[in-house]
């Protein structure tokens, strides 16, 4: 897989509870060099981020009622359109899955159909967390037909801020599973280039990850500049 391929798969985070503006303005830098798909940030870092990738292709994505999803569907709502206002173009929402695990299948279906709804109506893409190292198997699958039939962009896999998963299952999982070509997004698992590589195969769309120069490095050392490429 080339370098700008890898590059295209990646939403580079930064989600640190001390982040600095330098910082946030060297993650968007080197996300508008690199090419990569999002940068990823806390609500109230949107606009310094927007006004930096103004004019580039690299989306800036906001994450709403991160980590926990526990946030009322009232300040979930005002969180995305608030995101749209200071120029996010994608949001990362965590569900409030501690319903799918009290066996509330509704409410967190009716939650996940209103909130993308608010989503779309302003442009937004909706990737909807669901940190599937707290669900069972059950639980994982309710969670994707929720995704699914809320209309969301992707389903991401965790938060990196739960219970450790296993991204490639889970990806794995469903991939096979899904019924109208929902994207998969993984949340936590790609740490290093070789992660990537085989998260992308196993069917993740995108990667969030906190190292994005880094796997892109790796790749390109893994296949050197001017060599030949396998499509």
């Amino acid at each position: 897989m080339r370098p700008e391929q890898i590059a295209s798969f990646l939403d580079s985070t930064n989600l640190k509870l001390d982040s600095t503006d330098a910082e946030l303005c060297a993650l968007c830098d080197e996300a508008a060099e690199s090419n990569f798909a999002a940068v990823c940030v806390y609500p109230a870092d949107v606009t310094i981020c927007s006004s930096i990738l103004y004019n580039s292709p690299v989306k800036v994505c906001s994450v709403i009622a991160f980590p926990h999803g526990r946030s009322s569907l009232s300040a979930k709502r005002a969180e995305i359109l608030e995101a749209r206002e200071h120029g996010a173009s994608e949001i990362d929402l965590v569900l409030n899955y501690h319903n799918l695990r009290a066996g509330e299948k509704s409410l967190a279906a009716d939650e996940a159909s209103i909130l993308c709804e608010t989503a779309r109506s302003v442009g937004l893409l909706a990737k909807i967390i669901v940190e599937t190292g707290s669900l069972k198997k059950k639980q994982k699958l309710h969670a994707l037909k929720i995704c699914e039939q809320a209309g969301a962009g992707f389903i991401q896999t965790a938060t990196g801020f739960g219970p450790e998963g296993d991204d490639a299952a889970d990806i794995a999982f469903f991939r096979k599973h899904r019924a109208n070509g929902i994207g998969i997004k993984a949340g936590s698992g790609a740490r290093s280039h070789a992660d990537a590589v085989a998260l992308i195969e196993a069917g993740a769309g995108r990667l969030g990850v906190t190292n994005a120069g880094k796997i892109l490095e790796a790749a390109r050392q893994a296949v050197p500049e001017g060599a030949v490429h396998a499509d």
